[in-house]
């Protein structure tokens, strides 16, 4: 199961806690209202305001909603002229249920949700509506320092509701934030594959053009070869060009970059070997298939997924004894696996941190139109899985 849908999963029995506490909170309020005649309308009344705060909060609302804190200064306005009308109607009930503790409940949590999924612009005024409608609920069952103590205690609630959604909001946009400097990076990486790529066989070119004009006149079969080589090298870098230009769509994202070897499939043996050279886990390279000819944006994507999933392995499976890397060529497709036998996470993410690695790995290789998941294997440890595609026709 991926973090986003294992988060999707809380937020769903989260809610369904929630309902099933507002529920009993409702039941009880009617059961007041049974009891007592004077009670029976306000706590009516009060279930009906709950009923409302659920068809607010309980739908799945997106990111600086303006709906949600309009719908919600909507509520608290109806909340506040049944109170007043309460008041106004005839003296106050003098037991807590009487006021609404279903609505009580409601009310908070559409302002949890406002805090944290509504637009600044109209949050601020939802919440200090919902605040005051909250406050003012003791109005219709309270008099005297009752009214203080409970309007204190239901203060410090709608105060407590609203920092939690807060939080959560800027612990969200951290996030987002954090992910967008990771997209920035592989842009950058992708900035400077190209460079390099770009760099080395211009280079070859001119070096095979040059060649072919001195040896013109000598031996004219070479310089047909040499045609062939430069019109093959020309081909490969256009194909290579278009493919990650594509990506680099932010010019601002590919600053100068020096000229450095590129790092591909065919670089795993060191990379493994460095890795073997320190202490446990040994990691063991399996390859199927050549591995010549690979573009050059599968060819390193593939390098960086293992060379990242390793130093996880390195970071946070001390107790894995054994890292398979398995590297297989099919007509279409470049596949890379790395798993370790160590024990799995407790929770999703590479190994309970938040990841950012994988989650640049990810944006790299679909951004080629490739496919990728990280989580815990079956039999335990840690597996990643990327899906390359070798050719264009593929990417979709």
């Amino acid at each position: 199961m991926t973090t986003a849908r294992f988060r999707h999963l809380w937020f769903r029995l989260g809610q369904c806690a929630a309902l099933v506490v507002m529920a009993v909170l409702g039941l009880l309020d009617l059961r007041v209202g049974l009891i007592r005649a004077d009670a029976a309308t306000p706590a009516l009344v009060g279930v009906v305001m709950a009923v409302a705060t659920v068809l607010v909060w309980l739908p799945a609302h997106p990111r600086n909603s303006r709906r949600l804190p309009r719908a919600a200064l909507v509520l608290a306005g109806a909340s506040i002229i049944v109170t007043l009308v309460a008041r106004a109607v005839g003296p106050p009930v003098a037991t807590a249920a009487s006021w609404g503790l279903a609505e009580t409940c409601g009310l908070l949590g559409v302002l949890f949700v406002v805090a944290r999924r509504g637009a600044a612009a109209w949050a601020l005024g939802a919440v200090l509506g919902l605040g005051a409608a909250v406050v003012a609920l003791p109005l219709r069952s309270t008099t005297g320092n009752g009214l203080v103590i409970a309007g204190l205690f239901l203060a410090l609630c709608a105060g407590a509701s609203a920092a939690g959604g807060v939080y959560l909001r800027l612990l969200e946009n951290g996030r987002e934030r954090a992910v967008a400097t990771v997209r920035a990076e592989q842009r950058a990486e992708f900035a400077r594959d190209l460079h390099d790529f770009i760099a080395h066989h211009v280079t070859g070119i001119v070096v095979q053009a040059q060649g072919a004009r001195f040896v013109a006149e000598q031996d004219p079969q070479r310089v047909l070869l040499a045609l062939e080589q430069i019109e093959r090298a020309g081909a490969e870098t256009m194909t290579s060009m278009r493919r990650m230009v594509g990506i680099l769509r932010d010019p601002d994202a590919a600053p100068d970059a020096p000229l450095a070897p590129l790092a591909g499939v065919a670089d795993l043996t060191p990379l493994l070997a460095r890795f073997n050279s320190s202490a446990e886990p040994t990691a063991q390279l399996h390859l199927d298939g050549e591995l010549d000819g690979i573009p050059v944006e599968v060819s390193t994507s593939g390098y960086r997924v293992v060379m990242e999933a390793l130093t996880n392995v390195r970071q946070h499976a001390s107790d894995a004894k054994i890292v398979d890397v398995a590297v297989r060529r099919t007509p279409d497709w470049l596949v890379v696996r790395v798993s370790d036998d160590g024990p799995a996470p407790r929770v999703p993410g590479p190994r309970g941190q938040h990841g950012y690695g994988l989650i640049g790995l990810a944006e790299r290789v679909r951004a080629i139109g490739g496919q990728f998941s990280a989580g815990p294997g079956i039999d335990g440890g840690w597996v990643v899985d990327a899906r390359l595609p070798l050719r264009q026709e593929v990417d979709r």
